[in-house]
């Protein structure tokens, strides 16, 4: 049976800037869907109800939620990114650890040539390699 699998990540206020965001790191990025609430409705007027993206062709899918948690996004849950150079892998990484936190600084590891593991200004933790 063949289904659609994405990565779904609720925010708290700022999943359209998030996904901005993202989309703005890669060269096949785009928005596909987005979708906010109106005034009189569940979530704040103007945040998102669901918006569906895609980086380098992974699906993502993002959301504002309306309700309060104890919880947010953890490391152990991490978008990995085999990158393409030096270079890249570079800029992704200031881009990403801008207003975030550092995991594992960027460097050879016995594992990898380059990696670098950070958590970004949204909370989401991104794993970044060269080899």
């Amino acid at each position: 049976m063949n289904a659609n699998v994405s990565t779904f990540l609720m925010f708290d206020g700022r999943a359209e800037e998030a996904m901005n965001f993202y989309v703005s790191l890669f060269e096949q990025a785009k928005i596909n869907k987005i979708v906010h609430y109106q005034k009189n409705e569940a979530g704040k007027e103007g945040s998102v109800v669901l918006a569906e993206f895609s980086l380098n062709g992974q699906n993502f899918m993002c959301i504002d939620s309306p309700g309060k948690h104890n919880f947010t996004f953890t490391p152990s849950i991490s978008v990995y990114i085999k990158c393409i150079s030096e270079t890249h892998i570079e800029e992704l990484y200031n881009r990403l650890k801008a207003g975030g936190k550092i995991f594992m600084e960027m460097r050879s590891y016995g594992f990898s040539k380059k990696f670098g593991w950070v958590e970004d200004r949204f909370g989401v933790s991104w794993q970044l390699n060269f080899d």
